[in-house]
């Protein structure tokens, strides 16, 4: 049967009027025999005594400046009544006022310091620690917030617990002084042991009310902790459920990626193919697994939906650059105009830079650059890696050589010659060495040439070397052009400049025409055999005639 507070309060009254009854029997002075049960009991008492003098518990520290408080509160009103008893006209009274006004003073600074312990000293340690709202578990990241959740909620109640343990303790230490003075008032009837046990009941009683009200308190946040510990590890369980599809989901993905890519290697053995194709795959990947997780953690797709369709309008505004890249790589793959591998040509801002593709990625191009024609009469450098953004594709002119396989591209040789030099032989040996060393890049480029000729119109498909002699103001130009491959222009450019000068530099007839002074010593000289009186009589017929008209 459970005792409520009242009646536990009028049972305690009903025994104390009964011990004070009981000791007003015999009014008279009695003497105290050395009884040695009273003696057994004292020593019983002192010993709890000192047990809660050594008890490090806040129970009873709050207890002891509750009583401490009300102690003080009795003591300034009994000042008070002296105060308002004692006769202030009286001059030997003044002394009096003035120190009990001093105590009083004292009395009322004290009790301020105490004002917190007034009614109820036990209020925060019974009251129910505040629950926040429970965090909710949407996607696995908020897992942690959960579990970290739970941890503050099980040390609130480990805290709740580890207090009412205290209180227990502190409760059977003040429930045996009680039962041990009530045993020592039946042998004992002085009024200090009546006195005595009314202080401990009073202090029993709000010890048990306090305990009355924490337990209710731990009964109802243990209720409110199952509930959010089943609500949490619901969602905790939810979220390891659905991460673990979603994982098997993207190792699919990933799977069937890499079975794809497996096939292409197999069945595909143009290089170029397999890397492209390989991009390709890796892109649509992505972008699945993306589309996983954002239509797994998305609670209303359509709302996501219409806020990224608003987003990517101010996005595609902010970053035109970004989104003509990716559409410049989606054209690139399409398209099939650059490849992995390829040698292309980029002019940007009046620097020419050539060389070798190493990757296309969906924002840029990244090449090595080598050393080219180029290099060696412009940037006097090469080795370097260039990034060209993918969108230069829409607004710069990119050069191809190695475009539809192609592997070779015409180079030409300029060199000039006097007036008065055999141009006819200087054109013939200039011919003969371009064919004698770019044979080979001949027939590979008439090979190619044919089959570009099923995707693109070729109207001139001669790849012979060709010979142009041009008039220039210092002489006779002679431009020698042949096929050379498109990664190695400058050897065979070397080399076929050297062979041309040596059988140049044989030849009697020829010579080298360039920025020269000369002296004139007969009026023949600078016409070769030409005879200069047969031109000079040329000149006036053509005078005379002009007259006669």
């Amino acid at each position: 049967m459970k005792i409520t507070n009242a009646s536990f309060y009028v049972v305690c009254v009903c025994c104390l009027c009964g011990v004070l009854s009981a000791a007003k029997i015999d009014e008279s002075p009695m003497q105290i025999s050395p009884n040695p049960l009273a003696k057994n009991l004292r020593t019983q008492i002192e010993n709890i005594d000192s047990a809660l003098q050594k008890n490090d518990s806040v129970w009873l520290k709050r207890y002891t400046n509750y009583t401490e408080y009300h102690t003080i509160s009795n003591q300034i009103d009994k000042i008070k009544d002296d105060l308002k008893n004692i006769d202030s006209s009286n001059p030997q009274s003044l002394q009096l006022i003035v120190e009990k006004k001093h105590i009083l003073e004292t009395l009322e600074k004290q009790l301020d310091i105490l004002k917190d312990y007034k009614d109820n000293p036990f209020q925060d340690l019974i009251q129910k620690p505040e629950i926040p709202e429970p965090p909710i578990i949407s996607n696995p990241l908020i897992i942690f917030s959960g579990i970290s959740y739970i941890k503050n909620l099980q040390t609130q109640r480990n805290t709740l617990e580890s207090t009412k343990n205290s209180l227990n303790g502190v409760m059977a230490l003040v429930n045996n002084k009680y039962n041990l003075l009530i045993e020592l008032s039946k042998v004992d009837k002085s009024p200090t042991i009546i006195e005595d046990i009314y202080s401990v009941q009073i202090e029993l009683l709000e010890f048990q009310g306090a305990h009355n009200i924490l337990s209710t308190t731990i009964d109802i946040y243990n209720k409110k902790y199952d509930e959010v510990y089943g609500q949490i590890y619901s969602g905790i369980k939810t979220q390891i459920l659905k991460l673990g599809y979603i994982g098997m989901a993207v190792l699919i993905s990933i799977g069937l990626a890499l079975l794809l890519k497996i096939i292409v290697r197999r069945y595909i053995k143009d290089n170029e193919r397999t890397y492209t194709f390989s991009k390709v795959i890796n892109f649509f990947n992505i972008t699945i697994i993306v589309l996983i997780l954002l239509f797994s953690y998305m609670e209303n797709v359509t709302y996501v939906v219409a806020v990224l369709g608003f987003a990517s309008a101010g996005l595609a505004i902010a970053m035109k650059d970004l989104f003509m890249s990716v559409l410049g790589w989606i054209v690139i793959v399409i398209g099939g105009s650059i490849h992995v591998g390829d040698r292309i040509r980029v002019e940007k801002d009046g620097s020419i830079y050539i060389g070798d593709v190493l990757d296309i990625s969906m924002l840029r191009i990244t090449i090595h650059e080598d050393i080219t024609l180029t290099s060696y009469m412009t940037n006097r450098r090469a080795g370097r890696i260039i990034f060209i953004p993918n969108n230069y594709i829409f607004t710069m002119m990119i050069a191809n050589y190695t475009h539809g396989g192609m592997r070779t591209v015409w180079d030409g040789i300029d060199f000039s010659i006097t007036f008065d030099s055999n141009y006819q032989k200087a054109v013939k040996i200039a011919t003969e060495v371009a064919i004698k060393y770019s044979k080979g890049y001949t027939q590979v480029t008439k090979k190619q040439l044919r089959k570009m000729r099923d995707k693109y119109s070729l109207r001139n498909s001669n790849t012979e070397p060709r010979t142009y002699s041009f008039i220039e103001p210092n002489g006779i130009k002679i431009s020698v052009w042949y096929q050379t491959n498109s990664y190695a222009t400058l050897s065979l450019r070397s080399t076929i400049s050297l062979e041309i000068m040596q059988l140049i530099l044989k030849e009697p007839d020829i010579f080298i025409a360039y920025d020269t002074t000369k002296f004139v010593q007969t009026p023949n000289d600078g016409f070769g055999n030409k005879d200069i009186t047969k031109r000079a009589i040329a000149t006036d017929t053509q005078d005379n005639k002009d007259n006669d008209v």
